[in-house]
């Protein structure tokens, strides 16, 4: 897939306290996409989480919206650096969401329209840790950013958060996804610069 990036060049880049390590502060909302944005309606939108034993739960977009959803103020940090703090969200968190799934396994894929996959720890999507959102600033969030609905795992590189998701396949092993595969770290803990294989 070819990488597609807007919005890195020419910003002044600016510290700031409590950013982790080797990341600077921006007030932009850089893009940066592992191939071409996707069009996808939320009249054909849906998520869904499957388990090991073949249980499928699945939620359309209007299904999705009837969910309790929560307001989200958290930092945000990309792998090529770049910090944007105080970033406001609005979704349905990943608790709400597995609080029907019955799963012994420890690892998820997540999977987003456009063929994008991530690999992500249970306990990383879960405790108030992660949610599936569809607002951005109060507004809907624009494809370029994910919409109509990305995952939210904002203490992980935000890679892991993937835009235009469409659901969760529960596994045995942490295999790995796209960037995971060409050389990203297999967590991505900004705190302990988790950014790359041997780090």
């Amino acid at each position: 897939m070819a990488v597609i990036s807007r919005g890195f060049g020419g910003r002044a880049r600016r510290e700031a306290p409590d950013l982790p390590p080797g990341q600077y502060l921006t007030e932009d909302f850089p893009v940066l996409s592992a191939g071409p944005t996707p069009d996808v309606p939320t009249e054909e939108w849906q998520f869904a989480i499957r388990t090991e034993s073949g249980q499928t739960l699945r939620w359309s977009w209007d299904e999705f919206h009837a969910l309790p959803f929560e307001d989200v103020s958290t930092d945000i940090h990309c792998v090529t650096r770049w910090s944007k703090l105080g970033t406001s969200w609005r979704g349905v968190a990943l608790d709400t969401l597995f609080a029907d799934v019955e799963t012994s396994e420890e690892w998820v894929m997540a999977h987003s329209y456009g063929g994008y996959t991530t690999n992500l720890a249970l306990d990383d999507l879960l405790d108030g840790r992660a949610w599936v959102v569809t607002e951005f600033d109060g507004e809907p969030l624009d494809p370029e950013h994910g919409g109509p609905a990305r995952l939210l795992v904002p203490h992980l590189y935000f890679w892991k958060s993937a835009k235009w998701v469409r659901g969760l396949t529960m596994q045995a092993e942490d295999d790995p996804g796209f960037w995971e595969q060409n050389g990203y770290h297999t967590h991505g803990d900004p705190w302990r610069e988790e950014r790359y294989w041997g780090q």
